[in-house]
C-alpha cells in the first residue's frame, strides 16, 4: 500500500508546480468519503451518493489543500512570509503551512468577526496578527 504523501503528489500533473517546487505539505487531502443513503432517497435519486469529509484535513478545513500549493510556490519564490485576511479557516491554514515551512504567517482579523477555534490555531502555529476594523473585500 502506497504512503499519502498530500496533494501536490497525488495531482502534481494538474497543478502548476515543477520538479524544482519545494513541496510544503501536511498530508491533507485523502478525507474520507460519507455513504449518504439517506441524502440520496430524499432526492430520489437513482445514484450512489458519497459526501466528502474535508474535516479531516490538518486544520479541520478544505483551504488545506489550497494551501499547501499557494506556501509551496510562496517558498519556490523566495517568501520569508505569506499573509492573509480571513474569519477563520484560511487564517488557520496559513499559518499552519507557513510554520511548516519555517516562514512567517500575517494574518489580518476583522474585530469580533472570527471564529475562536481558528484564530487559536492561528496563534498555535506562531502567526503575527492584526485586527482590523473591517474585512477586506
Amino acid at each position: 500500500m502506497e504512503v499519502w504523501r498530500g496533494v501536490i503528489e497525488a495531482y502534481r500533473e494538474f497543478l502548476p508546480v515543477s520538479d524544482s517546487t519545494p513541496v510544503i505539505t501536511l498530508n491533507e487531502g485523502n478525507t474520507p468519503l460519507i455513504r449518504a443513503s439517506r441524502l440520496r432517497e430524499a432526492i430520489g435519486a437513482p445514484i450512489e451518493l458519497y459526501l466528502k469529509y474535508e474535516g479531516a484535513n490538518p486544520t479541520g478545513s478544505f483551504k488545506d489543500r489550497g494551501m499547501t500549493v499557494a506556501v509551496s510556490k510562496a517558498v519556490e519564490e523566495g517568501s520569508r512570509a505569506v499573509m492573509c485576511a480571513s474569519t477563520g479557516n484560511t487564517s488557520a491554514s496559513a499559518a499552519a503551512y507557513a510554520a511548516r515551512a519555517g516562514i512567517t504567517a500575517a494574518v489580518l482579523i476583522p474585530k469580533g468577526a472570527i471564529a475562536m477555534g481558528k484564530l487559536a490555531q492561528a496563534l498555535i502555529h506562531g502567526a503575527n496578527t492584526f485586527v482590523i476594523s473591517r474585512m477586506l473585500s
